[in-house]
């Protein structure tokens, strides 16, 4: 079936992990996290807009340095280029989902934890770099 029909609710909240892509589309990617308490997504700026919504917990939300708290039944919407940050300040996992459009991780992909997606991060910039340098070398030669 095309396209992603479910109870989101449901999903995020019994999602145990920091990342999770549960749909990519060609111009959207729908993504279900998990923080932990006193953990938080990263401060981190995107040439992409993103919505995340809480389905359970509490925390703060940091758009370029102006921080709101946040409970479940909030919606966040973040602006292409805006310097952002969630953070669970709460006692219990805050359960999120997201959408970003264009996506923005590869298509399944399930991170446990925040350092496993710094990681898979870092190895796809360095591995882009590569590929960027190679077609450079090739231009020039």
């Amino acid at each position: 079936m095309k396209g992603f029909v479910q109870d989101i609710e449901s999903l995020a909240v019994k999602n145990d992990e920091f990342r999770r892509v549960l749909y990519t589309a060609k111009y959207s990617q729908l993504v279900v996290m998990s923080l932990d308490p006193m953990k938080d997504i990263g401060a981190e700026v995107h040439k992409l807009d993103q919505f995340f919504r809480l389905e359970e917990g509490s925390g703060e939300a940091i758009l370029d340095g102006v921080k709101t708290m946040i409970r479940s039944g909030f919606a966040i919407v973040v602006p292409a280029g805006t310097r952002h940050n969630i953070i669970n300040t709460g006692s219990v996992p805050l359960k999120l989902y997201t959408l970003y459009s264009p996506p923005n991780h590869r298509d399944g992909i399930v991170h446990h934890t925040r350092a496993d997606a710094e990681a898979d991060n870092n190895t796809s910039t360095a591995r882009r770099r590569n590929s960027e340098s190679h077609i450079a070398k090739e231009l020039f030669l």
